[in-house]
């Protein structure tokens, strides 16, 4: 059965460095190479992957591409690439396995989607079916989701949707990312729980079920557990998933149906 984990990275500065001056630079205890994640999949019974890129690499998408080459068809890959990326240039990378692009507004650049190219850009990955991967502060949420809606493109929604869970589930940028799933234009991944308490996580997962639903909710780990103050083992990334979720048969569709769907993965032999 497939089953699949929507969040993971590949951190291997021994074969692939970091870009400079970029994003979060992980902690040696922090890396993980593609042999390493492999393995690891493998020990878990997860058939399938799909791979973001960490804003240590910057545009620099070498780490992550290998990976998918690597992966015996079973990785999909969502690369950060600058806003003047062609269309050729973008078909190039889906052919190599990608299938969106991330907008890293956290650690990357927190201006991208108000740059007065972004709409170009986002016309060219709607026309390839890709998906508009979005890391953003609570409070950009209410400007960019106007930007990313009149762009018409698939939208992925990164880590519930949620930066500051003491905000509550009222709060204007929360409040933006469920009319988002409200309007069918988004899904949503229940990845990076332990950056805080995860029972805080609850009721925004409870409305993000609600208005998402299972058909537009998938599972990340986060793999290998970037920037977080408790480091889980991978059986508690995936265990936890069942406080957000009750019913196994709902469980069974965010880690395998719906996947399936959102990124083409196919059905393992």
């Amino acid at each position: 059965m497939l089953f699949a984990d929507c969040h993971a990275h590949i951190v291997d500065p021994d074969r692939f460095p970091f870009a400079p001056n970029h994003g979060y630079r992980p902690l040696p205890r922090e890396r993980g190479a593609r042999e390493a994640f492999t393995a690891m999949l493998a020990g878990a019974g997860v058939t399938h992957a799909l791979l973001v890129q960490p804003s240590c690499y910057g545009y620099d998408n070498a780490a992550l591409l290998d990976a998918v080459a690597h992966g015996g068809g079973r990785f999909r890959a969502i690369v950060v690439v600058p806003l003047d990326a062609s269309s050729e240039y973008l078909a190039g990378m889906a052919a190599a396995g990608a299938v969106g692009v991330r907008f890293n507004l956290v650690s990357h650049r927190g201006d991208t989607l108000e740059d007065p190219r972004a709409p170009g850009f986002l016309a060219r990955i709607r026309a390839l079916g890709w998906h508009a991967e979005v890391f953003a502060h609570d409070e950009q949420w209410p400007v960019i989701a106007p930007v990313l809606r009149q762009a018409g493109v698939r939208v992925l929604v990164d880590h519930f949707g949620i930066r500051d869970p003491t905000a509550g589930i009222a709060s204007p940028g929360f409040r933006a990312v469920l009319a988002l799933g409200r309007d069918g234009i988004a899904a949503v991944k229940l990845a990076e729980p332990f950056r805080t308490d995860p029972t805080l996580l609850v009721p925004f997962a409870d409305a993000l079920l609600a208005e998402f639903g299972t058909e537009r909710c998938v599972w990340g780990s986060d793999w290998p557990f970037l920037n977080m103050p408790h480091r889980p083992s991978y059986a508690e990334a995936l265990e936890v998933l069942s406080r957000f979720v009750n019913r196994a048969e709902d469980r069974a569709r965010i880690l395998s149906e719906t996947p399936a769907r959102l990124f083409g993965f196919d059905d393992p032999a």
